[in-house]
């Protein structure tokens, strides 16, 4: 279920993963995260409610987006991507990567955990329930999968290879947030798609902050926020996208050399600092146009278009679409999410 009006072309997203050496004191600022965190856009894909019994285990297929898992109580295993079992505990998170399997298995009975098979699975407005008829579970998982981006282009989560596991505990009211967002997808009222997108920003932003009060922030682990100084530029371009940037002034808020940063800059995103910032305006651009009544070209100036004519070209090839069009047709509930 897409959470606002804008389409995600087929492109590349993030470059490559960037392994921080060992025992690197590199840490992002709390400003640079804190812009990031409110200009991310999150895109609610499905959730899916998992009940598994004792003698049990469930076997889930590939999905290309990340998924937020949190077992609301019981214990159990989980193996990932065909890996070693991981204990399962209550108000345990794990954020599993796109495109990777995984096994839930609770011990019970006799033998191997036995399969829930595909008659145990069903579907109701957007949200799949594996459970066994007549079965208590021991496991309860809520599993929200979704793709976190800035702009068009750049997803958050879209290049992790490994798990990241937090423990929370019942005071931090993770369990809420997910059940709220199911019951959303239940209720299918208006707004649904952007009551389930805030609801899990809002964990997406609870990870974020137990990262900085841990000794080894797993935020670091994504290429777009290992290297500080050019995260520091990105956080710049994605809170100001309307700004006059280029790249020097781009490399000078990352106190780099014009070519340091470029080199930098394109090894981490796979593209220029100028194809990114596009994206970003038109963003800007999309979210002005479906929220306001300014004119187009007050939108145009906003997302840092001096010229009508050029911003409705740059538009257009972004969105398949005039700016008044994708107003229209965001007004008739029609513009692609």
């Amino acid at each position: 279920m897409r959470s606002n009006s804008k389409a995600v072309p087929t492109r590349a997203l993030v470059g490559q993963n960037v392994s921080l050496l060992a025992g690197s004191t590199v840490k992002l600022s709390t400003t640079d995260l804190n812009n990031l965190m409110q200009a991310l856009d999150i895109d609610v894909i499905a959730l899916t409610e998992l009940l598994v019994p004792h003698g049990h285990r469930v076997e889930m297929g590939m999905i290309d987006a990340p998924g937020i898992h949190y077992n609301l109580s019981g214990v159990g295993r989980i193996s990932i991507n065909g890996g070693p079992t991981m204990p399962l505990s209550p108000h345990l998170l794990i954020i599993v990567p796109p495109n990777t399997p995984f096994t839930i298995e609770v011990d019970g009975g006799s033998g191997p955990p036995k399969l829930i098979s595909r008659d145990c699975w069903t579907r109701q407005d957007g949200i799949l329930r594996v459970a066994v008829p007549n079965e208590q579970p021991e496991i309860v998982q809520i599993c929200g999968f979704f793709n976190a981006s800035f702009g068009q282009s750049v997803r958050l989560f879209g290049e992790l290879r490994e798990p990241v596991i937090e423990q929370f505990e019942p005071a931090d009211k993770i369990d809420l947030k997910l059940r709220e967002a199911m019951d959303e997808l239940l209720q299918q009222e208006v707004g649904v798609g952007a009551m389930t997108a805030s609801l899990l920003k809002q964990i997406v932003v609870s990870l974020v902050r137990r990262s900085l009060r841990s000794s080894q922030r797993w935020t670091e682990r994504f290429s777009i926020l290992a290297d500080r100084q050019v995260t520091r530029a990105f956080a710049d371009m994605v809170a100001r996208p309307g700004a006059a940037h280029s790249v020097q002034s781009l490399a000078h808020s990352a106190g780099l050399s014009r070519s340091a940063f470029m080199a930098r800059f394109s090894d981490i995103f796979g593209q220029s600092p100028m194809v990114i910032l596009r994206d970003l305006r038109m963003r800007q651009a999309a979210i002005d146009l479906t929220t306001t009544t300014m004119s187009i070209d007050v939108v145009a100036h906003n997302a840092g278009y001096e010229s009508r004519s050029s911003f409705v070209r740059a538009f257009r090839k972004a969105y398949g679409r005039d700016p008044s069009d994708y107003r229209r047709m965001a007004k008739e509930g029609k513009a692609e999410g």
